[in-house]
């Protein structure tokens, strides 16, 4: 079986996005509790823990991300839980996706009553 190309994995879709970017903003903190912390910190949205990881299992089945078993901190057993990587496919993944949002809103001036929302 051939790995995929970037062609055909992009572009991800906006929650698949979002928690690619989340992993990168936590960097070794990246747990599933944690990119769920952060997806809400900045987007201001509520997010569901079983959301997050049903969207961490796809990416990484898409190569996208990998995971790693890390030492847990107070109480949780040590090696419980799973860290995640944004993968080099991963980061030119999401590098196409973001040309291809920039290309589809160029020339895109929403109206003046809507910018104020």
């Amino acid at each position: 079986m051939k790995s995929p190309n970037v062609s055909e994995l992009a572009p991800v879709g906006i929650l698949e996005e979002q928690v690619m970017l989340a992993v990168l903003r936590t960097g070794g903190d990246a747990y599933g509790m944690n990119v769920r912390r952060e997806l809400e910190a900045v987007t201001g949205r509520d997010v569901t823990i079983g959301s997050v990881y049903i969207t961490l299992v796809r990416l990484e089945a898409k190569g996208l991300v990998t995971s790693a078993r890390a030492m847990a901190t107070r109480a949780a057993a040590p090696g419980s839980r799973r860290v995640f990587e944004v993968t080099a496919l991963g980061l030119r993944v999401l590098a196409e996706t973001r040309a291809m949002r920039e290309r589809l809103w160029a020339g895109i001036e929403l109206p003046a009553r809507l910018r104020s929302i």
